[in-house]
């Protein structure tokens, strides 16, 4: 994928989900959120892989300020982050994992013609707690992801499958122009391969492109061969891939 097209997802990623707190540094983003400890809200984020000046000081500095706030220095590696600096946290000891792959898909080419209709959650409290179910998060997250999903402004749409009165799937669909992005998809583990992962999504989908998205991306991490095999049977391709390193002795 082209770096102006990678960007264009990143920076409609950090809208879609954003850290409570931005700085720049040239053009390392460095997003923290203290509500919430997930990676993708609390790293640094480099985003033009010319930008290698001082890299030695910046990750120091950067580091300093991680720690400063409570979170373990992590870096996130995209296709815009200079390769010289994954090269440099290779040398000094910062461990890479978790590799994820951002997939796409064009929704012309999505078959949402049998999708169900569901009009989106308003009640972010009754979703999350959902989610929480579903996924079997821990329940202490709740007021981060509170904070994190409040604070999205495209237009966001929160969906649930319910059987009975028991939520069995969840999606977050956010719609930011042509795009729309899907977050915080889940099945709950005792009714997986019943076919509610997809009918969420296509639900989503559906909904995002009846309010005029083009194309729909999200984001899985590489070890989830399950899901990535349910994104390729719904018309998602790979886009690029990142991966995290942290600090030695995190």
């Amino acid at each position: 994928m082209q770096l102006a097209k990678i960007r264009q997802i990143e920076a409609v990623g950090f809208r879609a989900w954003p850290a409570t707190t931005v700085h720049y540094d040239g053009s390392w983003a460095l997003r923290m959120t203290a509500s919430h400890p997930s990676k993708r809200l609390n790293s640094v984020n480099p985003l033009d892989p010319g930008d290698t000046a001082n890299m030695e000081q910046r990750v120091e500095r950067a580091a300093q300020r991680f720690r400063a706030y409570g979170r373990p220095p992590t870096f996130r590696h995209s296709p815009l982050a200079p390769k010289e600096l994954d090269e440099y946290l290779e040398d000094i000891g910062w461990a890479r994992f978790d590799e994820s792959m951002v997939m796409t898909a064009d929704l012309a080419a999505v078959d949402v013609g049998d999708a169900i209709d569901q009009i989106p959650l308003k009640d972010i409290g009754r979703f999350i707690d959902a989610s929480i179910k579903v996924q079997g998060e821990d329940p202490l997250l709740k007021p981060g992801l509170f904070e994190v999903i409040s604070a999205i402004k495209p237009a966001k749409g929160l969906f649930i499958i319910e059987e009975g009165a028991v939520p069995v799937a969840t999606a977050i669909c956010v719609h930011d122009g042509a795009l729309a992005g899907l977050f915080n998809i889940g099945t709950a583990a005792d009714r997986r391969r019943a076919g509610l992962g997809g009918a969420i999504i296509r639900s989503a989908l559906k909904w995002a492109e009846q309010h005029g998205a083009k194309k729909a991306w999200l984001q899985v991490e590489m070890a989830n061969a399950a899901a990535i095999r349910l994104y390729e049977r719904l018309g998602f391709q790979e886009a690029y891939r990142y991966a995290y390193r942290q600090a030695p002795d995190e």
